[in-house]
């Protein structure tokens, strides 16, 4: 797909608006001295975008395999959205939702999340990212338990290698290393359990059933350890995202649900990223037989044109909100932007794209295209351990003996080296954060030629770089 020209900035304008980023910004995820001294090749400006095509200032332009950050959905120069949101600011721009004030996008969009939700889903409240919806999470679980004097039941479990956010208690059920480095991370009210990656089993004997339970038997007695009484929720994304994009093994959330019942402890999906049709259904939950007392929700749900992150409450936890309020009377909980009108009248003409052009079957069969085709190319890969996925989210993770599972050494940086690879191509991948893991979250509007164009980059990344491997000796020696 073709990107509508625009005025390229002279080399010098341009020269001038990186050194203003590299003097002005910090920049998340982002090794700051290599950038502050233009070490690392950035800032890269974008420009402009259109369907899942982006352009930079210098007027390259990539097919972007990752949808920004998981997010735009309905890939990018949607003018429905951007008209809706010109439509709402000139109409009202802002007004807060506090003391029972509303708007009405704001109950639109709610009447809509609840009828789309897996049943059981009561009410809506917002914020503006995954980060904030899974902070009103931990709020609301532990409100939950006051109300119903459970006063020591208070630890939530997450689990290694999860992603739900980078503020002090979110970072804390975030699960990889690199978001506690030097925070003082995690917080002591946060336990983490398992990653239920069948790939890396230390028993290679299991089947996926076999390493669910044994799963689910950890997580339990994790339970028993510290203590039933003082375990109030399990948080966990239905597929891991950041963590490598690792799909749940055959009967993975059946036996944690069966724990968190014996228990009587709270599940919070965190459908930051699968939600919205990135798994080719509506939800996770309804993917994998998920029944949630809360849901967290963002990136999708507006497609990331315009900030907006919603936590929707279970009638479970509302009746007993909902008891609790002759108590102790207001919700003592709040943002300023809470319910923004841009934010949900972005939301509801991103929702009206995904239904109008089918997008949620279109993840499916194109999902299915894109793992399937990867899979068959990488077949033959030395370098290459599991091709895995769900809808549309895949991932290729790296081995120097892919047999045995073994990992190549840090210092050869295989995952980073072959992004780098793809990107010279024109294809934007992610390098993941935790291990030697490529991958893949393209727009829903992806089509099997783009599809074919991310799968053809990634063979021709990946054997490069096998090359580059081999000439270093990294294929016999690890």
């Amino acid at each position: 797909m073709t990107l509508e020209a625009t005025t390229p900035r002279d080399s010098a304008a341009l020269a001038e608006l990186e050194a203003a980023d590299r003097a002005y910004v910090l920049h998340p995820s982002t090794q700051l001295k290599a950038h502050a001294h233009g070490l690392s090749g950035g800032p890269q400006i974008i420009t402009g975008g259109q369907g899942a095509t982006i352009r930079d200032a210098h007027g390259n332009e990539f097919l972007d395999g990752f949808a920004g950050l998981y997010c735009v959905n309905i890939g990018y120069g949607r003018t429905e959205v951007a008209d809706a949101i010109s439509r709402q600011a000139h109409a009202l721009a802002y007004y807060h939702s506090y003391a029972g004030y509303s708007n009405e996008p704001l109950i639109e969009l709610s009447e809509r999340l609840i009828r789309m939700a897996p049943a059981g889903m009561s009410r809506v409240y917002y914020g503006l990212s995954g980060s904030d919806a899974n902070e009103t999470q931990i709020k609301l679980v532990w409100y939950y338990n006051n109300i119903l004097g459970r006063t020591t039941k208070k630890k939530i479990i997450s689990r290694h290698r999860a992603y739900h956010g980078s503020g002090v208690m979110t970072g804390s059920l975030t699960g990889l290393p690199v978001f506690h480095q030097a925070f003082d991370l995690p917080m002591p009210q946060i336990r983490h359990t398992l990653t239920p990656h069948y790939y890396r089993r230390e028993d290679a004997g299991m089947s996926e059933l076999e390493f669910s339970q044994y799963c689910a038997d950890e997580l339990e007695r994790m339970i028993l350890e510290e203590g039933p009484d003082t375990v109030a929720a399990f948080i966990g994304e239905p597929v891991l995202g950041t963590g490598g994009i690792i799909p749940p093994p055959e009967g993975y959330w059946e036996a944690i649900q069966a724990v968190l019942h014996r228990y009587d402890i709270l599940l919070i999906a965190d459908e930051v990223i699968t939600g919205f049709g990135r798994l080719g259904t509506p939800f996770g939950c309804d993917r994998y037989g998920i029944e949630p007392d809360l849901m967290t929700l963002a990136k999708g749900l507006t497609s990331a044109y315009a900030p907006l992150s919603a936590v929707m409450v279970g009638d479970r936890v509302w009746r007993v909100l909902e008891e609790g309020a002759d108590r102790l009377g207001a919700l003592g909980h709040g943002w300023t932007y809470s319910g923004h009108p841009l934010g949900t009248a972005a939301a509801l003409a991103n929702l009206d794209i995904i239904e109008r052009e089918g997008l949620i079957e279109k993840a499916r069969t194109t999902g299915d295209y894109l793992l399937s085709s990867l899979r068959e190319a990488l077949k033959d890969s030395p370098i290459v351990g599991e091709v895995r996925g769900a809808g549309m989210l895949a991932a290729v993770e790296f081995a120097r003996d892919p047999a045995a599972r073994l990992p190549f050494a840090p210092k050869y940086k295989v995952g980073v080296h072959v992004y780098e690879a793809c990107r010279a191509r024109g294809v934007l991948a992610r390098a993941m954060p935790h291990g030697d893991i490529l991958g893949f979250a393209p727009p829903l509007v992806l089509t099997h030629a783009e599809a074919d164009r991310i799968i053809e980059t990634t063979r021709e990344a990946v054997a490069a770089v096998t090359d580059d491997l081999s000439n270093q000796g990294a294929l016999s020696g690890g």
